[in-house]
């Protein structure tokens, strides 16, 4: 669940570029280390829309029975935080294209994405962080359960290699989309799927 929460706004930037309400143009090397001209994202990767999705989570957690424990304030407030942290993170990376309230506000925008080297071991020092933090706080007694997940983000990095330095994945904003969507739910299944096979 984490695993989807830090990526959560991400994951809905997509369908609602494919409904429209969303925009954004492929433009290659429009960053050093992004295609991705992002103009008209308010109501994913704005600040306020960020908060909001944030609190959603924590009601979802908090109050409807999508978990069963004692902790579950602990727990919501987890899940809301790593909805938000992504903001930051992006605040980091992005040109000045994160709206703070509306598309009309202003935008901000710290620009590491024009840095391609930069931006590539900042996002693998973060899995690598993540990683090691995951295996020191559960074990595995099979290969799969020892192994896998280290396996797991190593393919991520290597993945994120050409999504940094190689060409546009598409050329168009549908398919883009909908290639996006996919591989978000792949990932999140591996996840899942990894996460089983330790304790």
């Amino acid at each position: 669940m984490l695993f989807i929460a830090v990526r959560f706004v991400d994951i809905l930037f997509l369908p609602f570029v494919l409904t429209g309400i969303e925009h954004f143009n492929i433009v290659e090397n429009y960053t050093a280390s992004t295609h991705f001209d992002l103009y008209y994202i308010p109501y994913t990767h704005g600040f306020l829309a960020s908060a909001i999705w944030s609190l959603a989570v924590y009601l979802a957690f908090r109050f409807l029975p999508l978990i069963k424990s004692k902790n579950r304030n602990r727990i919501a407030l987890i899940m809301a935080i790593a909805v938000l942290s992504h903001w930051f993170m992006d605040l980091i990376v992005h040109t000045p294209d994160l709206p703070l309230w509306s598309n009309t506000s202003p935008k901000v925008g710290f620009g590491l994405w024009n840095n391609a080297f930069a931006t590539f071991f900042l996002e693998a020092a973060l899995l690598l962080v993540g990683l090691i933090l995951y295996l020191n706080t559960t074990k595995g007694s099979t290969f799969v359960g020892r192994y896998g997940m280290i396996i797991f983000v190593v393919l991520m990095i290597i993945i994120n290699v050409n999504n940094v330095f190689g060409p546009p994945m598409a050329n168009d904003t549908t398919t883009m989309s909908v290639l996006g969507l996919l591989m978000h739910f792949v990932f999140s299944a591996c996840a899942f799927w990894l996460d089983k096979k330790r304790i």
